[in-house]
C-alpha cells in the first residue's frame, strides 16, 4: 500500500471503530470521537449527556474532536456505502491533484459539515463520512465546471443524483423508505465547504497537479 494514499487509512480506521463499537452499540467505544464530548456515568445509566462546546473544545481542549466524527458509523450498510464513495473519489482527486489538496479537502469539509450539524441540530450522536463525500462531490464539480471536461471521469449525472439525494433528505424522504435518521445538515455543509476550498484555491492560483 501507498503510504500516501490517505483515502486508505480513513477507510481502515473507520472500519476498526464500527466493528470495535458494533456500529456505535457501545457508545463508550465511540465516545472519543464525537463532536462533543460525553459523560460516560450518563451511558451506564442509560442515558447521553453531552458536555457543551465550550467544555469540550475551550477547558478540555479535545481539538480532534472537530474532525473525528466522519469515523463513526451507525450500521453495515452506512459504513460500506461511504467506504465504497471515499474509495472511489479520494483515489480519484489524490491521483489528479495530489494528497496535500487531498487531506486539506478532507480537513476542510470534515470541521466544516460537523459544525453545521450542530448548529443547525444541537447536541446530537452524528457521525460518517458522508458530509466529506459531499465536500468531495462539491470540490470535484466545481473543477470540472471551470474546466470543462471530466478531469475526474464523474459522469454530469451523478452531481445532479448528490442534489437530489441531499433534497430528499430534509424532505424526510429517506427517513420513510428506512434510512433512518440523516445528518442532513453534514451532507449541506460537506457540499458548500467543498466548493468553497475548490474556488479558494481557483483564487489564491494554487496549481492542481
Amino acid at each position: 500500500m501507498n503510504i500516501k494514499n490517505f483515502h486508505i487509512p480513513i477507510i481502515i480506521v473507520s472500519v476498526i471503530i464500527a466493528l470495535i463499537s458494533n456500529y456505535g452499540s457501545f457508545v463508550s467505544a465511540i465516545e472519543p470521537f464525537t463532536f462533543l464530548k460525553m459523560d460516560l456515568n450518563s451511558i451506564e445509566r442509560g442515558y447521553i449527556n453531552f458536555f457543551s462546546i465550550d467544555s469540550t473544545y475551550n477547558i478540555n481542549n479535545e481539538w480532534w474532536r472537530l474532525v473525528t466524527p466522519m469515523l463513526i458509523h451507525f450500521s453495515f450498510a452506512h459504513l460500506v456505502f461511504n467506504c465504497l464513495w471515499v474509495y472511489v473519489l479520494g483515489s480519484k482527486i489524490e491521483y489528479n491533484d495530489g494528497h496535500i489538496i487531498f487531506l486539506g479537502l478532507i480537513l476542510f469539509t470534515s470541521i466544516s459539515s460537523n459544525l453545521a450539524q450542530h448548529f443547525f441540530e444541537g447536541p446530537s450522536l452524528f457521525g460518517g463520512l458522508s458530509g466529506i463525500i459531499y465536500g468531495m462531490l462539491g470540490y470535484c464539480m466545481i473543477n470540472d465546471l471551470e474546466s470543462r471536461q471530466y478531469r475526474y471521469e464523474l459522469p454530469p449525472a451523478l452531481y445532479l443524483f448528490m442534489i437530489v439525494w441531499l433534497i430528499l433528505g430534509f424532505l424526510g424522504v429517506l427517513n420513510l423508505f428506512g434510512f433512518g435518521n440523516v445528518a442532513n445538515y453534514a451532507h449541506l455543509g460537506g457540499l458548500i465547504s467543498g466548493v468553497i476550498f475548490a474556488i479558494m484555491l481557483r483564487l489564491t492560483s494554487v496549481q492542481l497537479k
